[in-house]
């Protein structure tokens, strides 16, 4: 009889702990996933274009607050717009292309890194093709965006952009929407020599998924905006456009920042890490289904001490 109660007491003790542990795991894994939650949010503000601008170049302030922000940092050397969208940002071009990775506009150390030209190219955009790099992030922060032009319709309807630099703007007119590899050793060279532009170009538009006729030559000179793709292992997604001293009036101005033609590309604030929400959502089902099932083992309980105390006042 004495086995059988010390029996009982370990078996008790036991399932207390599994349900603490149990519980314990839960709890905690449902603060990580806050935690990562707060985290990505905070990432994703940092990256925010907002945070830059009060220094945007414009001419009412015939550029002095980008001079404020150069004056903070000497290697800010540009400013870019694509209208319609998000892409708002300062361009900064380091000794390496690994400093601003990591490195924000101001000089401080930052995840999402910011906008940045190759460090082979000249800092005037005076080479036949720069490439200007960003991270792709979620809500459609940094270079985000770019791969919503792989979008016919949002490629069509979003044309023109704007660059400043040398204390001036300068018009982008984007022609060619591509996708390729990382490894793309021809597309990711700046600076062509002048006997291999034409052949830089053909290759452009033969991997290109999407294109518009502007007459595009080696005479011109190119940008090439490129950033991750989430479509395949070592993608990379390059929205190419023509540098002109014609600067392009922005026919989203009146509308609301980032909502682009047809509405296609999302406000910002409205998206969430898709991931990290379900997996919210999960541990929240989680924990409510172990509460239900410890209170259900409650019960049972107590309807056993209630059964036992009536079969030993029969007796």
């Amino acid at each position: 009889m004495k086995a059988e109660v010390i029996g009982r007491k370990a078996i008790k003790l036991v399932n207390c702990l599994l349900n603490f542990v149990v519980l314990l795991v839960v709890v905690l894994l449902t603060a990580f996933a806050g935690y990562a939650l707060w985290d990505s949010t905070q990432l994703h503000k940092a990256a925010d274009k907002n945070n830059y601008a009060v220094y945007k170049p414009t001419q009412e302030n015939g550029g002095k607050s980008f001079l404020a922000l150069q004056a903070i940092n000497s290697e800010v050397i540009a400013w870019l717009s694509i209208y319609g969208t998000n892409i708002d940002y300062p361009v900064t071009q380091g000794s390496s292309n690994m400093k601003y990775v990591n490195t924000s506009a101001e000089g401080l150390y930052s995840l999402s890194g910011s906008i940045f030209l190759d460090c082979r190219n000249s800092s005037d955009f005076s080479d036949f093709n720069s490439i200007v790099y960003g991270h792709h992030m979620a809500k459609h922060v940094m270079f985000g965006e770019i791969g919503e032009f792989s979008d016919r319709d949002v490629f069509d309807s979003h044309k023109y952009g704007n660059l400043y630099f040398d204390g001036k703007d300068h018009g982008i007119e984007f022609f060619a929407f591509i996708h390729t590899d990382a490894y793309d050793s021809m597309i990711f060279t700046p600076n062509i020599d002048e006997e291999n532009r034409q052949a830089y170009l053909d290759e452009l538009l033969k991997k290109a998924l999407h294109n518009r006729d502007i007459g595009i030559s080696a005479e011109d000179r190119i940008v090439l905006l490129s950033t991750c793709s989430s479509s395949s292992t070592n993608g990379r997604d390059i929205l190419a456009g023509r540098i002109t001293d014609n600067v392009y009036e922005d026919s989203f101005a009146s509308a609301n920042s980032g909502s682009g033609a047809g509405g296609s590309i999302e406000d910002p604030g409205r998206c969430i890490d898709k991931t990290i929400k379900i997996l919210m959502i999960l541990l929240i089902l989680i924990l409510a289904a172990l509460i239900a099932l410890i209170v259900r083992k409650i019960r049972q309980k107590q309807k056993y001490n209630e059964n036992n105390k009536r079969g030993k006042n029969d007796v």
